[in-house]
């Protein structure tokens, strides 16, 4: 089958600006140099410079004339409004987040599953002093990974979870032996055993996660809860605690969702 890039004239680059766009969103606040983007891109210098001035004369992105980082531009913000009303369900989820924050006392997130990554889309901080930074608002990780991918790629029928897999042999070469083939089979079977995922300081050393599947209306688990914080918070028993309260709030939003989005 001829890949889209080779069959759509254009499409190449349209890939390629798509990507730098969703890496310039994805580093928040602060920005992204030019050389990172590069980078992670797999784009030499002067093509992604050529792509992002492009973008910025669209008003897609925007480069700080002080530090000379990309950044969103104003037009995603207007095009992201529109969508919103769409696909946005930040505001179902909202107030369930901030109750698994309260009640844990541990940073609280929503993701949403996009493609074969998933996005945060909230974030929410518990009272516990120590915190974690690994996930943000924006931020990105292959399904199978942080914890809010595990638990949705351990939801997915087998079939899909196989494809997924095959489309993604460098998981363990990028994210370490862990992500290989047979311990993350061997993960996604205990979370789906035990209905939560577990992420014992897998991306971050010392830093722990927990994620529950958010469902459709069809059953298909298209977003997902997460809690992060430091190793010793994440004893066993708590570890249950946490999953019961986790599990808990996730049924609530899956319900909600699939109530109002008919």
């Amino acid at each position: 089958m001829e890949s889209p890039s080779r069959s759509v004239p254009g499409a190449q680059a349209i890939a390629r600006a798509a990507r730098l766009l969703r890496l310039v969103t994805a580093s928040g606040a602060d920005g992204a140099a030019l050389q990172d983007l590069a980078r992670s891109a797999d784009l030499t210098r002067s093509t992604t410079h050529r792509l992002l001035s492009a973008l910025k004369a669209e008003g897609l992105v925007d480069r700080d004339a002080e530090s000379t980082r990309w950044m969103p531009g104003p037009e995603l913000f207007l095009m992201g409004s529109a969508a919103a009303a769409r696909y946005d369900v930040t505001a179902l989820a909202r107030d369930i987040v901030r109750s698994l924050a309260v009640k844990t006392e541990e940073s609280a997130f929503f993701s949403v599953r996009r493609a074969d990554e998933t996005v945060c889309l909230l974030r929410e901080e518990g009272s516990f002093p120590i915190r974690s930074f690994v996930l943000s608002e924006g931020v990105r990780f292959p399904l199978g990974v942080a914890s809010a991918g595990l638990a949705i790629l351990a939801f997915l029928p087998d079939h899909d979870v196989d494809a997924y897999l095959e489309r993604h042999p460098e998981l363990e070469s990028s994210w370490g032996r862990a992500h290989g083939d047979t311990p993350l089979r061997t993960r996604l079977a205990e979370t789906k055993e035990r209905g939560y995922a577990v992420n014992p300081g897998l991306i971050v050393e010392g830093s722990w996660g927990m994620g529950a599947a958010v469902f459709d209306r069809s059953g298909r688990p298209e977003w997902a809860l997460s809690l992060t914080g430091v190793e010793f918070r994440f004893g066993h028993d708590r570890i249950a605690e946490l999953g019961r309260t986790l599990l808990a709030h996730a049924h609530q939003l899956s319900a909600r969702i699939a109530s109002v989005r008919r």
